[in-house]
């Protein structure tokens, strides 16, 4: 049962994640071989002021 953790900024819409796990899980189908039923999705959603590069959160900028 492959397991597919995918991070990310918030601000997507429920449409993008939708397509997103849909096309993350005919990925995972297509290249190892598993059924998609077997393919779980999980989406963690970061805010801006949790995340940071060069020092700098992507909130204060």
């Amino acid at each position: 049962m492959p397991y597919v953790t995918v991070k990310m900024l918030e601000g997507r819409t429920d449409e993008q994640k939708r397509a997103l796990v849909e096309r993350v899980t005919a990925a995972v189908t297509e290249t190892v071989d598993a059924p998609a039923e077997k393919v779980v999705v999980f989406i963690e959603e970061m805010p801006k002021n949790h995340y940071a590069v060069a020092g700098k959160r992507l909130s204060d900028q």
